[in-house]
């Protein structure tokens, strides 16, 4: 399962843990993704999304209706 958002594009970024020691070693720090469940009026059904929480916040802002449209302008299935 790949922790990529659907709304946003919000991937996983790379970086290091430094311990006290001040050894490095690599870690990645994935995005809060999660699975909602969207019901949208203009398809007459549910939609299912992999949206990370900030990706929740901008469809409360703009709207699933502007956000799905924009999904599907990217050729992405919904």
């Amino acid at each position: 399962m790949s922790a990529v958002c659907q709304v946003l594009g919000t991937k996983p970024g790379f970086g290091h843990s430094i311990s006290h020691s001040h050894v490095r070693t690599k870690r990645r720090f994935d995005p809060n993704i999660q699975k909602k469940r969207y019901w949208v009026p203009s398809l007459g059904r549910h939609v299912t999304l992999r949206v990370s929480a900030r990706g929740i916040k901008t469809i409360d802002r703009l709207g699933i209706e502007v956000v799905v449209s924009r999904i599907q302008a990217r050729g992405e299935k919904v």
